[in-house]
């Protein structure tokens, strides 16, 4: 019986010759991750469904990664890690990035215990960048953008507390299994679009419903032209559509980029050429245009150049979505040696960006003294203000600001003021909005005779 890839990974791991769209099937899990935010529930409900003293099934396939709300003064947010923490300890788990709070402040500071995992950064980037994410395997996670993993080649979806709390103890959870949206990137992509524009150009397209509990596959020669990074960003939003995950088959460069990374044993996985699907969407990407996505929501699409009369108070550049290292690449090509005029913020997605700030150069500067000479605030490694958070989270709107920004969702209240005006755009679109004061296409910024963020991932 022919399989895409996502009912492929899914058989394999419910000992099954084959699945069908629609069964539903017990799927081992390889990995779990939770972080700050849903962990403490997700163990709460592990110890009452398995009693106060019980164990996880497996120490080394759960993965937790404090980043939502970090660098807060917030007591219930110390209080989230410090339940981790002790979680961790009792479970022997191997796989804690940990933070400390002992400076006082809210900052954490090195974990004090040197038998802990050190501070990673959002979850999503750093997961995969510590070797968790690994073609051909199930991930499970307390978060909706678990998504962001199928770009290695393995099924990632997001889970609720109450079944990540079951998976903890037993290690397998009743899935129904996806029908296959495929897309279909074609055509040689111009160096002034980034992923982000050929996502929030399907989501658009197809609608925030487009896509409900179906896996949105991603192929074609201009996906394959992208570096890790990127792809990541395509499956991170797959979500968005109400996918219940984003999937990329994997090729010769997922493998070696996640062999970098890990000396775990894996397998990929790649589907049946005759794979029944529900249907195929042919995108030529050389025809595309910056996209943003209009408040309140990720599907009301509409083009840069469109907008140019809305303008902008503060322009957001970060998270899971659009705060890796080829993000900022991106955004310095259109900032060095100008002055944004509107309040920009740079928040690197993990410690490990953070330090490509200073490695990665543009002409002779560092990334990092781009963005400071252009007047940009640069934050530490976290979630910040994506989710909103509390009061004192960096890059939060506190008030009712218009933002452009490379984050995920731009609901009522998702950075914080319910009133604020969301606009998601790639890291070059949201850097061209920054020095214009307006939302803008970063084609009338920058000569594009040359790539951007040209990065091996």
């Amino acid at each position: 019986m022919p399989m895409t890839i996502t009912e492929k990974i899914l058989a394999r791991r419910a000992d099954r010759a084959a699945v069908a769209p629609g069964e539903n099937v017990w799927v081992d899990v390889d990995v779990l991750l939770t972080h700050d935010v849903c962990g403490p529930g997700s163990i709460g409900v592990f110890h009452k469904q398995f009693g106060p003293d019980a164990k996880v099934w497996d120490p080394d396939k759960v993965v937790i990664i404090p980043d939502h709300y970090i660098f807060t003064a917030d007591p219930k947010a110390h209080r989230n890690l410090e339940i981790l923490r002790a979680f961790a300890a009792r479970q022997g788990l191997r796989h804690f990035y940990d933070a400390d709070f002992a400076t006082g402040d809210g900052i954490p500071a090195p974990y004090a215990d040197p038998s802990a995992t050190p501070y990673k950064g959002v979850c999503h980037v750093a997961l995969p960048a510590s070797g968790h994410a690994r073609p051909g395997e199930v991930l499970l996670g307390t978060d909706s953008h678990t998504c962001t993993h199928g770009a290695f080649g393995e099924f990632a979806t997001g889970i609720g507390n109450t079944e990540a709390g079951f998976v903890m103890g037993a290690g397998r959870l009743w899935l129904r299994v996806p029908p296959t949206r495929r897309f279909v990137f074609t055509g040689s992509l111009p160096p002034f679009l980034m992923a982000k524009d050929l996502i929030l150009h399907v989501i658009g397209a197809i609608g925030t419903d487009g896509a409900t509990y179906m896996a949105m596959e991603f192929a074609g020669e201009a996906l394959y032209g992208l570096n890790v990074e990127e792809r990541m960003t395509i499956t991170n939003m797959a979500v968005e559509a109400g996918a219940k995950n984003g999937i990329i088959p994997p090729d010769d460069v997922t493998v070696e980029w996640v062999h970098r990374r890990t000396d775990v044993p894996f397998e990929a996985v790649v589907g049946d050429a005759d794979a029944v699907v529900v249907d195929e969407m042919t995108i030529d990407v050389s025809a595309l245009a910056p996209t943003v996505a209009c408040p309140h929501s990720p599907g009301h699409r509409a083009a840069a150049a469109d907008l140019t009369d809305v303008a902008v108070d503060r322009v957001y550049i970060g998270s899971c979505t659009g705060g890796k290292t080829t993000d900022f690449i991106a955004a310095a090509h259109l900032l060095a040696g100008k002055e944004v005029r509107a309040e920009t913020f740079i928040v690197p997605a993990t410690t490990d960006v953070d330090a490509d700030l200073d490695r990665c150069r543009v002409g002779q500067r560092s990334l990092r003294e781009v963005f400071a000479a252009a007047g940009c605030r640069i934050g530490p490694a976290s979630c910040a203000a994506c989710l909103g958070g509390p009061p004192d989270t960096f890059g939060r709107a506190n008030e009712p600001l218009t933002v452009v920004s490379t984050t995920n969702r731009n609901f009522p209240g998702r950075m914080g003021h319910k009133d604020a005006r969301v606009y998601l755009a790639s890291p070059l679109t949201a850097a061209a909005s920054a020095l214009a004061g307006h939302v803008a296409d970063p084609r009338d910024y920058v000569d594009f005779d040359r790539p951007v963020g040209a990065i091996d991932g």
